[in-house]
């Protein structure tokens, strides 16, 4: 058993002592929904034997206006950073100002979003979350929540995304008009909007009559995840003359595979990007991918966020209208 905290017993220590997180800690002391009877239990239990009294200052504190807005998002993505960069861009127009939370290997969307919940922000936006439902809902529950990103039913939570499904679409049939048959699909493992892309690919191959090539590839978000798809391809005994990748970052690592192994883009195959995102532009072949407005989508998400905040909206669903970008990778199939 720990020793009690000297001073006064925070949120933190309790968090600490019964090995969950500062937000949950503070539904269970609020009596707000989004902990178990078991997980209540344990937290009282352990607030009572450390002495925590509720600090009436701080609760003050936190129903008075901070004025800030917390983003989460993943450094290692350029989609998220080119998101950011919107944000920034947008939040200009207001009187708000963001603070952000990187995920990084070793700290998730929940542990990123807990210092923007200790700094009084009025509202999160959260990049392409990737943790449970469960938990995306107890954070709601303490704190206006918009995903970004990511398609989600969670109740009390607003969403801002691309149609998955018509990006896909918007794939398949400009391969198909290049002549292509062989297409198969590298998915992003279990990233956000993986089935939407999933059904959006079998959708249009089956409205094209090309059933018989439906291909999914198991693939992920990195350069390397596109690598390892690359080498499963290349051994398959028919192989494809066209490649759809999860997002640009997965296509680049397709790409730079094939070229190793002497396969070239496009004459040999072509490769569709996902997010039109920096990486889009800078891979040695330029990539044909589906644009997501990231501006659009970012002033969505910052004016969602803000009337969530000041209570002049209800959770809603935003769906943006997804945009072809036609560069190098692809072209027509080569008999």
């Amino acid at each position: 058993m720990s020793k009690r905290p000297s001073g006064r017993v925070t949120l933190v220590d309790i968090a600490k002592e019964a090995n969950c997180s500062v937000s949950l800690v503070s539904i269970v002391m609020r009596g707000a929904p989004g902990a178990s009877e078991q997980t209540r239990a344990r937290v009282k239990a352990v607030a009572d034997r450390l002495g925590y009294r509720p600090d009436q200052r701080a609760r003050s504190l936190r129903r008075a206006r901070s004025g800030l807005i917390g983003v989460t998002f993943n450094v290692l993505q350029p989609f998220h950073a080119d998101l950011v960069e919107g944000l920034y861009e947008a939040v200009t127009a207001t009187d708000y100002e963001l603070v952000l939370g990187a995920v990084v290997a070793q700290t998730d969307d929940i542990a990123a979003a807990e210092p923007l919940l200790r700094d009084r922000c009025e509202a999160l936006i959260m990049l392409g979350p990737t943790a449970p439902p469960a938990r995306l809902a107890a954070l709601a529950a303490e704190v206006p929540v918009v995903m970004v990103a990511r398609p989600s039913r969670i109740q009390g939570i607003d969403v801002v995304r691309v149609d998955d499904r018509g990006g896909l679409r918007l794939v398949v049939e400009h391969l198909t008009s290049l002549g292509h048959e062989r297409i198969v699909l590298v998915d992003g493992g279990k990233a956000p909007g993986v089935e939407e892309r999933i059904a959006g690919y079998r959708e249009a191959m089956t409205a094209a009559g090309l059933e018989e090539h439906i291909r999914v590839i198991g693939g992920g978000l990195d350069e390397e995840d596109g690598r390892r798809a690359a080498v499963e391809i290349l051994e398959l005994d028919e192989r494809p003359t066209a490649i759809a990748a999860f997002n640009d970052r997965c296509a680049s690592g397709v790409v730079n595979h094939l070229l190793t192994r002497g396969v070239y883009v496009p004459r040999d195959m072509s490769v569709v990007g996902f997010d039109d995102s920096r990486q889009a532009t800078r891979c040695i072949v330029p990539l044909t991918t589906v644009a997501q407005d990231t501006v659009l989508m970012a002033r969505t998400a910052l004016e969602r966020a803000i009337g969530r905040a000041t209570n002049r909206y209800l959770p809603t669903e935003q769906v943006l209208v997804p945009r072809l970008v036609v560069r190098n990778s692809t072209s027509a199939q080569h008999r």
